[in-house]
């Protein structure tokens, strides 16, 4: 049995060169790749320094002004793996809100929002309580908190038609705390008049 033996050809000046551009055209377009495909874990951050992170896209458009939401949360002091100090599910239903009815970056971060997505925003201190804190408040104002959000439904244009709504219930709440009148100290004129038969 023999071999026969097949001649190597010399490699062409700059072919050696080519070769090596050609990996390193390859290991780039695979990092872009790679960064493109990581971009949903990457946190957005704003000028006011709030980050929105998105866990899930949403379908839709994003949160406007004008809409009202209804949004499952849970609130963390400094970071997500930090204890649980409030959860809109306690409550049993949704929080419902504007964008002007929570902490101004709460609603910064909201307009970053759509329906049915999932997020986690980063609200830096000052824009979150704005003036003194009150007392018993889980957090400081030097504090940054951090929301794991999930937007159930957004409901387009309502936002005038809830903040009506919520200055209704507040006026009959404040009626029913107002005594009915004469209750303290009312007019007795009338009983006393008919005890003497005027």
């Amino acid at each position: 049995m023999s071999v026969t033996a097949v001649p190597i050809q010399p490699l062409r000046k700059g072919s050696l060169l080519k070769l090596w551009l050609g990996l390193a055209l390859l290991a780039f377009a695979a990092g872009a790749a790679a960064w493109y495909g990581t971009r949903a874990f990457r946190p957005i951050v704003t000028e006011s320094g709030v980050k929105l992170r998105v866990v899930k896209e949403g379908t839709g458009p994003k949160i406007t002004k004008e809409d009202v939401a209804a949004i499952r949360y849970k609130l963390h002091v400094g970071s997500e793996d930090s204890a649980v100090i409030q959860d809109s599910d306690q409550g049993g239903q949704p929080f419902v809100t504007t964008t002007d009815g929570v902490y101004p970056g709460f609603g910064e971060g909201m307009k970053m929002m759509q329906q049915g997505g999932r997020y986690v925003l980063w609200v830096p201190p000052g824009q979150h309580v704005q003036g003194q804190i009150p007392p018993g408040t889980p957090f400081q104002a030097s504090d940054t908190l951090v929301f794991e959000i999930e937007v159930m439904q957004v409901a387009a244009g309502m936002a005038q038609q809830f903040k009506m709504q919520q200055q209704e219930q507040m006026r009959r709440q404040l009626e029913q705390l107002q005594p009915p009148p004469g209750a303290e100290g009312g007019d007795d004129r009338g009983s006393a008049g008919r005890d003497k038969g005027l």
